[in-house]
């Protein structure tokens, strides 16, 4: 009998386990979605449309990360 009394008295702390578990769970998720749609919202505001180039169009571009070969005759 005594020990039937330790299962059942387990057994609840068990399940006060898991619902403060799945409390917590649920918080996460909450606080997750939160920082994910304010990261969104913050990122959103220094995006622009990106620029269709045609063919013929004069562009410049960086050579600061080519690297260069001198050739020497």
């Amino acid at each position: 009998m005594g020990f039937e009394m330790r299962k059942k008295g387990r057994f609840k702390s068990t399940e006060r386990f898991m619902e403060q578990i799945k409390e917590i769970q649920g918080e996460t998720k909450a606080a997750l979605a939160k920082a994910q749609k304010d990261m969104r919202k913050y990122m959103g505001s220094y995006r622009s449309e990106a620029v269709e180039y045609k063919v013929g169009d004069l562009v410049l571009l960086s050579t600061k990360d080519l690297k260069w070969q001198m050739i020497r005759r």
